[in-house]
């Protein structure tokens, strides 16, 4: 029984390990799940946690309780829509830690830098800046999306997934006459993003790519 020390509970070092560990494979199972694109069963969930089944289904309670999971039609465990108000919650966080960096590579370039994070199959810009000198840039909007295989950002995102940090350049897949330039964002647990720049005129995709490159490194340091 916990015992209660200056209004607080004092809980026994026993039980505050099971706690731990209890909530240690609940965190687990949730990765599990992201991790695992078409679902996952309770059994194959029991087996990569090296847990019985009956455990899996008492962390499932939890879970589920606070939408974290849900069982789909054939019963497979997928993340539930309780992530996306904690994901929603986060983003503006992202958006200003990144700040001061898009701020930094628009003025440098001259073009409209952007941060941009996974949904899905899509990539999402979380945050956008505009340079504030030239006569005219694009208008990138915050929310915009596309497919992850077209657009700098998009493409920079996949190339970050395989561990590759060099930017990347493209024209005109997302708008006609548009040119963009993106690296992306490592060593942030739990994050995939970019850091791109979009501009009406080509790009000096060396000196352009260098200046994405150190925005998205100062990003990641900024996040972690």
């Amino acid at each position: 029984m916990a015992r209660v020390v200056g209004g607080a509970a004092e809980v026994p070092a026993g039980r505050a390990g099971e706690t731990a560990q209890t909530l240690d494979r609940g965190l687990r199972l949730l990765h599990l799940v992201a991790d695992a694109s078409g679902g996952l069963t309770v059994t194959e969930a029991a087996a990569q946690l090296g847990v019985g089944r009956a455990v899996v289904y008492r962390l499932l309670g939890a879970l589920t309780e606070h939408g974290m999971v849900r069982r789909d039609a054939g019963g497979r465990l997928r993340l539930g829509a309780g992530l996306l108000h904690l994901a929603r919650r986060a983003q503006p966080l992202l958006a200003d830690g990144a700040l001061p960096a898009l701020r930094r590579l628009a003025e440098q370039t001259g073009a409209t830098a952007h941060l941009t994070v996974v949904d899905g199959a899509e990539g999402v810009a979380l945050a956008v800046v505009e340079p504030s000198w030239t006569a005219f840039h694009v208008a990138y909007r915050t929310g915009a999306r596309h497919p992850l295989g077209r657009g700098a950002a998009g493409r920079a995102i996949l190339a970050g997934r395989q561990g590759r940090a060099d930017p990347v350049a493209t024209s005109g897949e997302l708008q006609a006459g548009a040119y963009g330039v993106a690296a992306p964002v490592l060593g942030v647990p739990g994050l995939e993003a970019s850091v791109g720049v979009v501009a009406l005129a080509p790009l000096d995709v060396a000196k352009t790519g260098a200046q994405v490159r150190t925005a998205a490194t100062e990003i990641a340091a900024a996040l972690s």
